[in-house]
């Protein structure tokens, strides 16, 4: 019986690590056409949206490494994924308020279409990542926060590029990108927490 669940056990772990797999490749391949999107499109909401692919990205790396670890190794991977991605949404706001100040002239079906993948791809990895059981464990969790987050943003860049189709007016994306910067932030503060309260449980 013994053995039985831990081939259980060793089969959710490899269900879990394929899923991590699979988000790593597609964020790190959505950062980059973000990115080349959100410069030629000059949006900063894109931009917002593509530096969280690359939190993300970095967030699954640590989470595989994490595998093979203890819970102290799981808690800090935790708190090194929302320190991450506390400065990435620090980073956005700086860019938004840069824009804000130097103009910009954001290109909304650009804007409309890269998100629309984008949305696509974190729904999907959403999905996959909700599947595991197992996401409770701390550094699984900050991987599902991280996801969540970024469907958010996806859904925003949507609705803010329509709006500026419709409106023209240019500051609709940056107020996005501030938004996404904004949550983004919310959701590091969640993830710290709950990293801290694992290592409370861990160590005396």
């Amino acid at each position: 019986m013994t053995g039985c669940a831990c081939e259980a056990a060793d089969a959710k772990d490899e269900a879990a690590r394929r899923t991590l797999r699979i988000a790593l490749a597609l964020n790190a391949t959505m950062f980059v056409v973000g990115m080349v999107a959100g410069f030629a499109g000059q949006s900063n909401g894109l931009i917002a949206d593509a530096l969280d692919m690359l939190a993300d990205a970095s967030a699954y790396a640590i989470a595989l490494a994490a595998f093979t670890r203890g819970d102290l190794f799981k808690a800090r991977a935790a708190t090194l994924s929302g320190a991450l991605l506390l400065l990435l949404g620090i980073g956005v706001l700086s860019d938004a308020m840069r824009r804000g100040v130097l103009g910009s002239s954001p290109q909304s079906l650009v804007m409309i279409a890269v998100a629309t993948v984008s949305l696509v791809v974190n729904s999907t990895v959403l999905y996959l990542l909700g599947k595991q059981q197992n996401k409770k464990e701390v550094h699984l969790r900050a991987t599902y926060i991280f996801t969540r987050a970024d469907v958010v943003a996806n859904v925003a860049v949507i609705l803010s590029g329509i709006a500026l189709l419709l409106t023209g007016f240019r500051y609709l994306d940056l107020i996005v990108g501030a938004g996404i910067g904004l949550y983004v932030i919310r959701e590091a503060i969640e993830i710290l927490g709950e990293a801290r309260e694992a290592r409370g449980r861990i160590l005396p």
